[in-house]
């Protein structure tokens, strides 16, 4: 449902800032940005015992509501973004998965044109340029070293919508494309990788600023063999991303990455894949058939996780209900933190006047009762009406 929102006052709810939660708060909406001041005039809408957030940013998303990016059409693709709106992400990058090189330069262009119609905000390529023994669920026959030339390929394809690669950077060819990555502006991630310690700090000199789904596809840490993990936690250029869904994470993990790196460096992300707010069932993913039960994604073949079926607004709702993280702390993991990683930190990400009026309203108990995107609800006032 959507309706008009040009000129409404949120007013009563505790309203999340940069600053600091402010009781009693407001948030004026004009257009699709948020206003210093209300007109006369303004619809007002009573928010009491509720809560004001900003738009959720999944900086890694390979699809939902029955919808996959990496190879559905663009109504497909626009119905999967829809599906992660209604629960709270208003921005969202578009993840592939291991394909044909040609086959993802295609689907490149395809998600360039969503860029453009700011449906989506950016690709992030998962794959092909991962360690085989990391792989995850990724078809291992399409598997390649991170070969610079064909990075740029893939750029060029994207038609300046490439935000993010995944890549193994111990590969070879890896250093050299993280390189390429940064000269051209994209996000060069460490993920799906096999690399030691020092090799990982290595990439981070190169310019790696991300960590993929920190602790899955990657070794594990050891007292005398820290392995990626470590140097990824401890350095103060590496954001880290999290899947808390309660399968990808035991909550210690979770609460080592919030302490050890801050909440300043941890973006929380879904991961999702087709089933993500559509259910149970067998589903594809790139070349790989997965079979989803009690909301678990995992290969038929081999059994290993295959993605998440995890929307943000769980994530947000576990991380301050079960994990006991300041809700200040999952604002700035789940909505600054991504908005900054992808250059977007001026239009969203904090309620701001200037900024696009993206907002999740949630109740007492951190359900979401309203979504706004560029000033239009996406879930409706006549829904928050009813509570």
């Amino acid at each position: 449902m959507s309706g008009s929102a040009h000129s409404t006052v949120l007013s009563g709810a505790r309203v999340v800032l940069p600053t600091g939660t402010v009781a009693n708060g407001r948030v004026i909406v004009e257009g699709d940005r948020i206003a210093g001041s209300a007109h006369e005039g303004a619809q007002v809408l009573d928010l009491s015992g509720h809560w004001i957030v900003p738009g959720f940013v999944d900086m890694h998303n390979h699809g939902g509501g029955g919808s996959s990016f990496t190879s559905g059409t663009a109504e497909e693709i626009l119905h999967g973004v829809r599906t992660h709106r209604e629960h709270g992400t208003t921005t969202l990058v578009a993840s592939t998965v291991t394909g044909d090189l040609a086959e993802l330069a295609r689907r490149a262009g395809l998600l360039a044109e969503l860029t453009q119609q700011g449906e989506i905000a950016g690709i992030h390529f998962e794959g092909p340029f991962i360690n085989p023994c990391r792989k995850g669920a990724h078809e291992e026959d399409l598997l390649r070293d991170p070969d610079p030339a064909e990075v740029r390929k893939l750029i060029d394809a994207s038609h300046g919508a490439a935000r993010m690669f995944t890549l193994a950077t111990e590969l070879p060819g890896g250093l050299d494309s993280v390189r390429l990555l940064a000269e051209h502006g994209v996000i060069a991630a460490i993920g799906h990788t096999d690399s030691t310690y020092e090799q990982t700090r290595e990439a981070i000199d190169a310019g790696a600023t991300v960590a993929t789904h920190l602790y899955n596809a990657m070794p594990g840490m050891e007292h005398r063999a820290p392995g990626p993990i470590a140097a990824l936690l401890e350095d103060e250029r590496i954001t880290v991303e999290l899947i808390n869904d309660g399968t990808h994470l035991h909550p210690a993990m979770l609460e080592l990455a919030f302490h050890h790196a801050g909440a300043h460096r941890v973006a929380l992300i879904t991961d999702a894949m087709d089933a993500a707010g559509f259910g149970d069932g067998t589903y594809r993913l790139g070349q790989l058939e997965v079979e989803v039960r009690q909301g678990v994604a995992r290969l038929v073949e081999g059994g290993s996780i295959a993605g998440s079926t995890l929307t943000l607004d769980t994530a947000f709702k576990r991380s301050v209900t079960l994990d006991k993280l300041p809700v200040e702390s999952v604002v700035q993991a789940i909505s600054a933190n991504p908005a900054k990683l992808l250059g977007l930190y001026d239009r969203i990400g904090s309620l701001e006047a200037g900024k696009y009026a993206d907002l999740v309203v949630l109740d007492a108990e951190f359900g979401v009762r309203g979504v706004m995107r560029r000033g239009e609800w996406v879930v409706s006032p006549a829904a928050l009406a009813a509570i």
